[in-house]
């Protein structure tokens, strides 16, 4: 499946900023079934320079410093990328157990190796409630493959997607708490309680297709920056993405743009404004269409 992808974030502030420094994650790199045909970024304003980096997880970035007053700064991206739907799964799937035993055990430290993705980073812990929840898709002997698929489904069940109740500093345990979120939380929730049972697991932010295929629901999470996770299933079967958010199997419906730890690794829009006043908002809007 071939997409167009058209992204615009705009933030606003209060008064005049004379100076400030972005760090945009926008643009998606050529992945395993996934290969980026063309990317176009521009900001405004348009005096910003951009210096294009790849950080320690093999993300794309693009530095901006922007030294012209201003009160609102856009960034504008179009890309076209390509996606090849994985096959399903009919492997055998190691128990949960034998999957958190062997990672524990690898000496790799390579940015997609999982002692990255096993302990508590900077937005999500292992509280004991959520390790609680997380607990029962896992009994004693469960393939983690089962396990994996069973919370991803409780959890669109159990969650009411809410865009009001969270913000993007909303820890996990909070939104568990509330029963109520966005992508951000659903994604930060099943995280925490992977890696409290000793299962690594990612945070993948992305693109999920404005318009499901025919028949088919819409998809929560359309229309913005998505996220979903990627959860470590052993040496030999690797990562398995699923999104909690809409209880799929990430499929070709999904672009990945970045990989990390949680969403503070992989925000769209990060950095510092010098400024008096406050950041009013900043809005993502995001159409994703079939070639």
């Amino acid at each position: 499946m071939i997409y167009d992808i058209r992204v615009m974030t705009i933030s606003t502030y209060e008064n005049d900023v004379p100076f400030a420094r972005h760090i945009l994650r926008l643009a998606p790199i050529d992945r395993v079934r996934q290969r980026v045909l063309g990317f176009s970024l521009e900001v405004e304003p348009k005096s910003s320079e951009l210096v294009s980096g790849e950080d320690f997880f093999g993300n794309r970035d693009t530095s901006v410093a922007c030294s012209e007053p201003h009160q609102r700064f856009i960034a504008r991206a179009a890309m076209r990328v390509e996606v090849t739907p994985a096959p399903p799964f009919d492997g055998v799937s190691p128990a949960w157990e034998e999957v958190a035993a062997a990672a524990l055990s690898l000496n790799d430290l390579s940015p997609s190796a999982p002692a990255h993705y096993l302990y508590p980073s900077r937005m999500v812990g292992v509280p004991d409630a959520i390790r609680v929840y997380a607990q029962a898709s896992f009994p004693a002997g469960r393939p983690i493959h089962d396990g994996v698929v069973h919370l991803n489904q409780r959890l669109r069940a159990d969650i009411v997607y809410d865009g009001e109740a969270t913000t993007v500093s909303t820890r996990p345990e909070d939104a568990f708490a509330l029963r109520r979120g966005v992508c951000q939380d659903y994604a930060h929730i099943m995280i925490s309680g992977l890696r409290a049972l000793g299962v690594p697991a990612a945070y993948v932010s992305g693109f999920i297709r404005t318009l499901p295929p025919p028949g088919q629901a819409r998809r929560e999470g359309a229309d913005s920056m998505h996220a979903w996770v990627m959860a470590w299933c052993g040496p030999d079967a690797g990562w398995f993405a699923v999104d909690p958010t809409n209880a799929l199997i990430v499929s070709e419906e999904h672009v990945v743009v970045a990989i990390g730890r949680d969403y503070a690794d992989v925000a769209p829009l990060d950095g510092v404004i010098v400024t008096t006043g406050v950041q009013r908002a900043v809005d993502v809007v995001v159409d994703m269409a079939p070639v």
